[in-house]
């Protein structure tokens, strides 16, 4: 990121504000030790009042004014919310869902990504922003629209149906091809005429599911060339100046994968519930996916919650210390900026009860009192800027798998890819164990564990990777309804997991997936019974090792849980819902045969992260527990939050943190 200092600040939007505030803002920024601002993200009516006639008066002066005080902007293109004249003049710019209902002006994001009157004016908006601002010395980033695919992830317009057929031609080359990928000899769906082919509307029955799969695809390329249209633009006036756009944690809208590949520095925009319990572990495992995204390197948190959100049911703030709890996680697990939305809350608008960093109270409030607590703290770690935080185990995780296995007519709509991957993690995340999230074809060399839950379409080059990955030496643990389909959602024949068979040394002669409320156990080889849901495979081992078996049913004695040895490496298959005490139990037997084990011993609810930077390492406590906890800790050094030297043992009040500088 290439930035002195730990990035401080969050989304400025003065133009909901007279001029004579801008002057307390700006104070009221350096008092906090904010030192930067995204600033322009909503402003397009503002900026270009009428087509053509753009007024930056305003904004000229409120960048020179940030600079005056030390304040850096990330500028942004305002292309999420087009001004209402825009409508007007086109109203086919407007997104359309799939039942063909228009979605109008009102709110945000109400564009189609495929009009080409909506890119007009966005290239030229970015254009005059760069031309003006190219030399400006608050300028150090930019950011482009805002939350690519929230609200709308896809438009059924007939603008939209020409550009997919553009799409599909240049997937397919020839409608030979696209009809065997989509198997249109079912149900009488050949296409001889590209014309033929629609957006999957709303339709009388399940739709072809190949169909579906790649409208996903298109929708999410869509939006990345919506992003790489104004990059362009921007990197030609400004190539020294990183471009960015904000990411929505796990957005299933858009494959992150793909698109953070074109980003500069990613960055995440993060909401959890604070007020469920497992709230750190749904804000960890964002951090650590885009993490993962950057292939590493450090992210930042562009958008997060001083207090309380606007849009659930019912928005509770956040307690006391969990702003800078869930901030500090954010950095401890690779973030170098932490920013929020929004400066100063709004006083009308949808989101006037959505919370900012300077409350409708101002500076008598106890959100504002922790703001300008954090940006101190935030301060004193400027050591770990650009360090980097290092993890043996990875979970594999594919967009294309998550569209693919959430299509409908499937053994069991209750099998959905999120709540997988977040219980896997979790088990992980109990045990202190750091994770990377890894695309199944990516390098996994680096990795002495690798689950991958549900992986049910793997394409060619993956399983390659996958069972080369195991034969060189790696341990692998996939789950139930894994190996099932290829990139076209094709079944992969010869018995599931075909692909995996030689590798798990088993077949799975059939699913058997659960109705709501029917359970079955399974007995481990040590003899414990542990209760399990959802699903059971029937599996005839062939040459696997089995380490449980089922209970009851008709499948009862039959393998649930296998291991088997290939080349060097092993594979394990669990061929059931295995809850956290069953997850826990797998674990602890693979993470002890690779050799991956927790740092140090901690009491349950608290959180352990290291970064480090060549030899210097520095370590994160987070006490998520509710309750006063003190670590024995065996290496001496300094905390840099406190200032006080570290020795033999460190306490955490509730809601505590403790970073270590290790000497």
């Amino acid at each position: 990121m290439n930035f002195s200092n730990m990035l401080y600040g969050g989304d400025y939007n003065p133009d909901q504000w007279p001029e004579e505030v801008w002057l307390e803002d700006v104070k009221l920024m350096k008092e906090a030790g904010v030192n930067l601002v995204s600033l322009g993200i909503f402003s397009w009516a503002k900026l270009e009042p009428k087509p053509g006639e753009f007024d930056f008066g305003w904004m000229d002066r409120l960048m020179d004014l940030l600079h005056e005080n030390g304040i850096s902007v990330d500028l942004a293109t305002p292309t999420a919310s087009p001004p209402p004249w825009m409508v007007t003049m086109h109203p086919a710019m407007l997104p359309v869902n799939a039942a063909g209902q228009t979605l109008w002006h009102g709110s945000r994001r109400h564009y189609c990504p495929h009009n080409v009157d909506y890119h007009f004016y966005a290239k030229r908006v970015a254009q005059k922003l760069a031309e003006r601002y190219k030399d400006h010395p608050a300028l150090v980033m930019w950011h482009v629209d805002n939350e690519y695919g929230c609200h709308v992830s896809e438009c059924y317009c007939d603008t939209s149906a020409a550009a997919f057929r553009i799409w599909l031609k240049q997937r397919y080359g020839s409608l030979e091809k696209l009809n065997f990928a989509w198997g249109t000899a079912f149900w009488s769906q050949l296409y001889g005429d590209w014309n033929e082919i629609q957006p999957f509307r709303l339709s009388p029955a399940h739709i072809n599911p190949t169909q579906q799969l790649d409208w996903a695809r298109f929708s999410s390329d869509s939006w990345l060339d919506c992003f790489q249209q104004q990059k362009a633009i921007l990197k030609q006036i400004t190539p020294e100046v990183p471009v960015v756009t904000n990411f929505l944690s796990f957005h299933k809208g858009v494959d992150y994968f793909k698109f953070a590949q074109h980003e500069d520095i990613v960055t995440n925009d993060s909401y959890p519930d604070t007020w469920q319990p497992d709230w750190p572990q749904q804000a960890a495992i964002a951090c650590d996916l885009m993490r993962s995204l950057g292939k590493g390197n450090p992210w930042m948190l562009m958008e997060q919650a001083s207090s309380q959100v606007n849009w659930r049911p019912i928005n509770v703030p956040k307690r006391p210390g969990i702003m800078r709890l869930g901030s500090l996680q954010a950095v401890a697990r690779g973030a170098d900026g932490i920013l929020f939305f929004q400066w100063r809350q709004s006083k009308a608008g949808t989101e006037k009860h959505h919370s900012g960093m300077l409350p409708h109270g101002g500076t008598e409030t106890r959100t504002w009192r922790e703001i300008k607590s954090l940006g101190g703290e935030l301060a004193a770690l400027k050591p770990l800027i650009g360090s980097r935080v290092h993890s043996e185990v990875a979970i594999l995780f594919d967009w294309n798998n998550w569209w693919a296995l959430e299509i409908d007519s499937k053994p069991s709509t209750d099998l959905k890819m999120i709540p997988q991957v977040q219980n896997w993690y979790n088990a992980f995340y109990a045990r202190g164990i750091t994770v990377d999230f890894a695309h199944p074809g990516s390098d996994l060399s680096s990795y002495k564990l690798v689950v991958a839950p549900a992986l049910y379409l793997v394409e060619d080059h993956a399983v390659n990777n996958l069972n080369n990955y195991v034969k060189a030496g790696g341990y692998l643990i996939t789950t139930f309804f894994s190996g099932i389909v290829d990139g076209n959602d094709h079944i992969r024949l010869g018995g599931y997991p075909a692909p995996f068979r030689e590798m798990l040394g088993l077949m799975v002669e059939e699913y058997v997936p659960f109705p709501q409320g029917l359970t079955n156990t399974i007995q481990t080889m040590a003899g414990d019974e542990i209760l399990v849901s959802l699903w059971a495979d029937v599996i005839r081992t062939e040459g696997a090792e089995t380490l449980a078996r089922f209970g009851s049913d008709y499948f009862a004695g039959g393998a649930a849980v296998t291991s088997n040895i290939f080349g060097k490496g092993r594979g394990v298959y669990v061929g059931t819902e295995l809850p956290a005490l069953g997850k826990d139990w797998l674990l602890e037997t693979a993470c002890r045969d690779v050799g991956v084990t927790p740092a140090m011993e901690l009491p349950v609810g608290v959180e352990f992260t290291c970064r480090t930077s060549g030899s210097k390492t520095w370590q994160f406590f987070l006490n998520h527990s509710g309750s006063r906890a003190v670590i024995p800790i065996k290496q001496r050094g300094i905390d840099l939050l406190s200032g006080k030297p570290v020795n033999t043992f460190i306490e955490l009040d509730v809601n505590g943190a403790v970073v270590i500088e290790l000497e």
